[in-house]
This record gives C-alpha cells, sequence and structure tokens, in this order.
C-alpha cells in the first residue's frame, strides 16, 4: 500500500468512526405523544423505550424538525414545545397560540395551524420565535407542505368543506392562493414525494381523494376504510389508517390503486413514515405500531395509556 493509499484508508476509517460515534450520540428514535400523562415517549425502532421527557399538558401533535429537533403542540394550552436531541430534551416552550394543532416544516421554518385562531404561525426554529401569522380559515387544522416548499395545503377543520392552499414561496410571509372544497368533508392532507400528487382523506366518509397539484378538482376518488382517515408516504405508496376500523391500507401514491390491508390497534389514526418503518400511534390503546414499507407489523408496544402522534428523529 503506497502513502497516498494508506492516507486514504485511514481518513476513511476515521470517517466511519465518526459516523459510529454520531449515531450512538443521537441515535434514530421514534417519538409518541403522551397525550394524557405530560410527556414524549422515545422509542428504539425495534420497539424499546429508552426515555420519557416531561412536557407540558396535553401534548397532542409532533413533528420532525431539522436534524433531531422536534415541535410538539399543546392544544389545550395554547402552546408549543421545541425538542432538541436523542432522546430529547424541551429547548424552548413559546405561548401565545388559541389551539396549536398540525406543524409542517421548511428547513429552519415551521408552519403550525391554529384552529382556534384560524391561523397559520411561522415559527423560526433557528430563533425559537413566531415570525408571522397568516389567515388561513377557521379551524385551521391538518396541514401539508409540497416537497419543492412552495405550496401549503390547510384542511380546515377535521370534517372540513374547505382546504386552503397557501403559497409559502416566502415561508416569512404565507398568503392565500385559492381554496379548495373536497367532494366529502376533508380531514387529512399529504402531499407525495415526488410533489406531483396531494391527497385528501374524509372525516366521515369510507374515501380518500387525489388532485394534481394545480387541480380545483380531483383526479381519482378511491374508496378506503371509514373516515377518519390519515395519510402518509414512502415511495410510491399510500399509507392509510382507520383507526376506527383498525387498519392501514396501502395505496398507489399516482393512482389509488390498492394493495393490501393490515389489522391494526383501534384508534391508530395519524401515520408517519420514516427510517424505513411506518409509525402509527393508538389512541385507544397506547400502543406505537411499527410496520414495515410491505405493511408487515414489526412491533407494537404499549407506550402511554395514550399515543395521539409520532414521529421519527
Amino acid at each position: 500500500m503506497d502513502r497516498r493509499e494508506f492516507l486514504l484508508a485511514a481518513l476513511a476509517t476515521a470517517l466511519s468512526r465518526a459516523d459510529i460515534a454520531r449515531d450512538r450520540a443521537a441515535p434514530t428514535l421514534a417519538l409518541a405523544t403522551a397525550d394524557t400523562e405530560a410527556h414524549v415517549v422515545a422509542v428504539s425502532l425495534t420497539g424499546r423505550i429508552r426515555a420519557r421527557t416531561r412536557t407540558l399538558e396535553g401534548p397532542r401533535s409532533i413533528e420532525r424538525g431539522p436534524g433531531t429537533s422536534a415541535i410538539v403542540a399543546h392544544t389545550s394550552q395554547g402552546a408549543i414545545s421545541l425538542l432538541q436531541g436523542a432522546p430529547p430534551k424541551v429547548r424552548r416552550v413559546l405561548k401565545g397560540f388559541s389551539e396549536p394543532r398540525y406543524t409542517a416544516v421548511a428547513g429552519r421554518y415551521a408552519f403550525v395551524t391554529d384552529s382556534g385562531y384560524g391561523e397559520v404561525a411561522v415559527v423560526d426554529l433557528e430563533r425559537g420565535r413566531v415570525v408571522h401569522r397568516a389567515a388561513a380559515g377557521e379551524h385551521a387544522r391538518h396541514v401539508s407542505l409540497s416537497p419543492d416548499r412552495r405550496t401549503l395545503w390547510v384542511a380546515l377543520g377535521s370534517s372540513a368543506p374547505s382546504i386552503t392552499v397557501l403559497d409559502v414561496t416566502d415561508p416569512t410571509r404565507p398568503r392565500v392562493a385559492r381554496h379548495i372544497r373536497p367532494p366529502f368533508l376533508a380531514h387529512d392532507v399529504g402531499f407525495a414525494p415526488d410533489g406531483r400528487r396531494i391527497w385528501v382523506t374524509a372525516g366521515r366518509e369510507s374515501k380518500a381523494a387525489i388532485y394534481y397539484p394545480r387541480a380545483t378538482t380531483p383526479a381519482h376518488v378511491v374508496r378506503a376504510e371509514q373516515g377518519p382517515q390519515h395519510v402518509g408516504f414512502a415511495g410510491d405508496v399510500a399509507y392509510v389508517t382507520s383507526g376506527t376500523a383498525g387498519t392501514l391500507e396501502r395505496f398507489t401514491a399516482r393512482t389509488g390503486a390498492r394493495r393490501s390491508s393490515t389489522r391494526i390497534p383501534g384508534g391508530s389514526y395519524n401515520v408517519q413514515p420514516g427510517a424505513n418503518r411506518i409509525l402509527t400511534p393508538s389512541l385507544g390503546h397506547g400502543t406505537l405500531t411499527f410496520l414495515d414499507h410491505a405493511g408487515r407489523v414489526l412491533a407494537s408496544p404499549r407506550v402511554a395509556r395514550q399515543a395521539h402522534d409520532a414521529c421519527i428523529v
């Protein structure tokens, strides 16, 4: 081995060791909200509880931010918590909200829906402060950001007659671009990873609709399990949960062709892909179910009395 090869090998070894050290310092974890117990649970991807982080009362939704950060919405407390680290610690608590619901993240900025004020609050995650509030419509709730970070869809309620589309090209100054009236009362909204389809699930019906980004009417309406449903994506697959039916269904994201259905604990509403897993927490059983991309259950530990939302950091 010549000197150049030796140096390259030494560098590769050093980088490998640095990667291992970084992974050990900040392991990949699932975070789930313990709604009635005022904490967030950190769970390994094999289903083992690693830590519990105390928070304000009523942590409802949680969304991953940059790196190992996460944003928790405390709807009943009118506040959000900014978490950092794996396992996480509370870095800052921001108050002044009415009923914060769900979050979409664009780099250093987070868009938090506030159903009480009918707004989207823009949070600068680096500075830890709200930098703008934009009117979205009464009962602003579920939210999804396009992969190019230019468009935000906001469902106005848990059974929403209307969806507000915001232009967030300037993330600090969202503006209303248009409104969409879905063919049913909508619940969740979600952009597919390629940005070419948006799924809208139903609040009360066994349906979901698939839109093109600029369309006002759906390209497809597909049959799903009992509403309300939530949707998440991995690759070209849409994963749709029905907490009432206790199922997770897999569809082709582009066309809505049904692929499979898996039984999961009742009350498993939210769904979040990440780290080659599909997560769905249960309000009814307090479980956090881990599935692979084929929809097979890998683990389903009980992590709390009630678990409303989850994410991967």
